[in-house]
């Protein structure tokens, strides 16, 4: 993407540690109303660092990356680059290709686990490998990392095998990992078996789990999965999907933490409205209206029931009951509103977080938006616009993976064209660029600069102590610990 599209983002935003978003900002609407964008420096401008390990990394499938800088962050952090594609782990096997979501938990003696999707299909050089398999062919699945106090990793193997495109997920309060099939898809003439794909699975975030057996959380629904979201208060977890015309899904289990025993799935909808677009995209197939739908509008909300969780095809009309109906057309056909690709989620603040990637005012060249960022108040039942880019995508530009931070900011992983940021809103709804994806960006092969440094960020999330974050490039698969002072943000505040 050329930087003519990165310009500045309307944004509007409130205290992530309200439950109330929209009363605090009047007078940030006050400023945008006026043209006056107003941008946090943030953590201050960035700069190409090497990884304090670089001295580690001469002999990556990559080449010798030792002198290459891979990030560029603010004064004062730093970061370690952990189990890179092609390094092996301690099963033997190597590490997968396709880094991508992932969530932190505390492990024993102050380490921290990650588990860390992959999102492969059925080719890819670096699968990930092991014995104990949901589908023969499947290439995706999980890795489970046990990181030390020092950042470096203790130990790393692969924990969920034979899935398929493995891309986003969420942790859950007892201390598992909910990984995400992206795909409605059958192994048959591929794999050579007959599984259906397009589940949930449950991995358990244990530096002793090994591989574990996968069980389709089929109940939860089968559908082109992206992120999920719990709320430790019920146990609902919240779902996202990754289609043009997505839904917004609540699982109800029957029993809370047992999500195995099944339950009861639902999709959101805007209470008086029948199939609500809510991605203000002017593409007619879609619904939307340009500029329907303004930054800080809240809706109320209420739930339609899926009566098929578990389809045997995606039609769009046909016997229920048989199987013949998506999951996303038996929500719609009850009114559920529409997002325009549903990705990233997380739970914090008590409320949920969800991104939708290319919603919002259209892009300068194209009829798809540069995203949209969410809130579902669960407490409330209402659901309100947080943060919209605009068509510039100047300081945002399709959103995918969220979390939220120890200190109340969001960050949020780009996936878009172009050079790719961690963008951070703080809590006075101002925006700023955390870290840079700087791999091989001055390398003179064009094509290395577009497929490395304009590849997306990934699996942000932070450590329990709130110390860490850790964060994915997904190709050429690299895990990143960064660390730096955390509480010394600068308020000035620029104005264009």
């Amino acid at each position: 993407m050329s930087l003519s599209r990165r310009q500045f983002l309307t944004l509007a935003g409130a205290s992530a540690a309200s439950v109330t978003m929209v009363s605090p900002l009047e007078a940030f609407y006050t400023k945008v109303a006026r043209g006056q964008v107003v941008r946090n420096i943030g953590y201050g401008p960035l700069e190409p660092k090497l990884p304090v390990n670089a001295s580690e990394l001469t002999n990556t499938y990559l080449g010798n990356l030792s002198q290459e800088p891979l990030l560029a962050l603010p004064p004062g952090f730093n970061y370690r680059a952990l189990s890179i594609t092609g390094q092996t782990m301690s099963d033997g096997h190597l590490v997968p290709a396709g880094h991508d979501g992932m969530a932190a938990f505390p492990g024993t003696r102050n380490t921290t686990i990650l588990v860390r999707n992959h999102e492969l299909g059925s080719s890819c050089s670096y699968p990930v490998s092991g014995s104990i398999r949901y589908s023969a062919g499947a290439q995706g699945g999980t890795t489970t990392l046990v990181i030390g106090p020092n950042r470096e990793v203790i130990k790393h193997f692969a924990s969920l095998c034979g899935t398929i495109r493995n891309c986003a997920g969420g942790s859950t309060p007892w201390g598992t990992w909910i990984s995400c099939e992206e795909t409605f898809s059958v192994s048959t003439n591929v794999f050579k078996d007959d599984t259906k794909h397009g589940y949930n699975f449950e991995v358990i975030a244990n530096a002793n789990s090994g591989l574990i057996t996968p069980i389709p959380l089929k109940e939860m629904g089968r559908f082109s999965h992206e992120a999920v979201a719990v709320d430790p208060i019920t146990g609902y977890v919240y779902q996202t999907e990754d289609r043009n015309d997505s839904c917004f899904y609540r699982f109800v289990p029957k029993v809370p933490g047992q999500l195995a025993r099944g339950g009861t799935l639902w999709a959101l909808k805007i209470k008086g409205a029948e199939n609500f677009a809510l991605n203000t995209s002017n593409n007619p197939n879609l619904g939307g209206q340009l500029g329907r739908i303004k930054i800080g509008q809240t809706f109320d909300v209420e739930w339609v029931k899926i009566d098929n969780p578990d389809p045997v095809q995606e039609n769009k009309t046909g016997n229920i009951i048989a199987g013949e109906v998506g999951v996303r057309y038996q929500a719609q056909a009850k009114g559920a509103a529409i997002f325009f690709r549903g990705e990233g989620a997380w739970y914090g603040n008590g409320l949920i977080y969800f991104v939708a990637t290319q919603a919002g005012t259209p892009a300068v060249d194209s009829t798809r938006g540069n995203g949209q960022v969410w809130i579902y108040d669960p407490r409330q039942e209402k659901l309100t616009l947080y943060v919209e880019a605009t068509s510039s995508g100047e300081l945002l530009d399709e959103p995918d993976n969220v979390t939220v931070t120890p200190f109340g900011d969001i960050f949020l992983c780009e996936d878009g064209g172009g050079e790719q940021y961690i963008v951070g809103v703080n809590k006075k709804g101002e925006l700023y660029q955390f870290a840079k994806n700087i791999v091989f960006a001055n390398n003179p092969n064009p094509d290395f600069k577009d497929m490395y440094a304009n590849n997306e960020f990934a699996g942000a999330c932070f450590s329990p102590d709130g110390r860490t974050f850790f964060v994915n490039i997904q190709t050429p698969g690299i895990t990143f610990a960064i660390w730096g002072p955390w509480k010394c943000r600068s308020y000035e505040i620029r104005k264009f």
